[in-house]
């Protein structure tokens, strides 16, 4: 069996994690870009269940708070995202739907760039701002990187969930 290379930093641990979740080998399942195949615009603005957000919905707030993670891993003061938490779809058509996607991938290499750019020693540092829980603020570098692999593992989980539902 081949050995994995060694991963020698928690940046390193960190991407690996952010890649894995969005398109590489993900223990838990499949990633979300492989649960986004086959989506068209119809299916991804469609309500399967009434409460619940659409897949539309779920990718635009993926998608915000990867940007909103990037900029205050670049050191902005935490805010709600410039996008908005839960972003409007607008009209369901297929041309806006794969700029969803093409916003969210995107974001997703932007915030690798980010994590790569950001020195290991920095990590157990606060973020630039005071504790807030709703915002998710006042947390070292490291809980917030770790909070966006959750937070898009959450929300994958409910894509995957919402792609089923007829």
């Amino acid at each position: 069996m081949a050995q994995a290379p060694a991963l020698s930093s928690e940046i390193s641990r960190i991407v690996d994690e952010l890649q894995r979740e969005h398109e590489g080998d993900p223990w838990h399942g499949s990633p979300l870009k492989a649960i986004l195949q086959g989506i068209d615009a119809q299916r991804a603005a469609a309500r399967p269940l009434a409460d619940a957000h659409s897949i539309w919905e779920l990718v635009l707030h993926m998608t915000s708070w990867k940007n909103e993670t990037a900029r205050r891993i670049r050191g902005a003061v935490a805010c709600m995202p410039i996008e908005g938490d839960w972003p409007e779809t607008g009209s369901a058509t297929e041309d806006r739907w794969q700029q969803a996607i093409a916003r969210l991938e995107a974001a997703h290499k932007d915030l690798i760039a980010a994590v790569k750019a950001f020195p290991d020693g920095k990590l157990y540092e606060p973020t630039n701002d005071t504790r807030s829980a709703p915002l998710g603020t006042g947390v070292s570098h490291y809980v917030l990187l770790h909070g966006i692999v959750q937070h898009d593992v959450y929300h994958t989980g409910q894509i995957a969930l919402l792609k089923k539902a007829r």
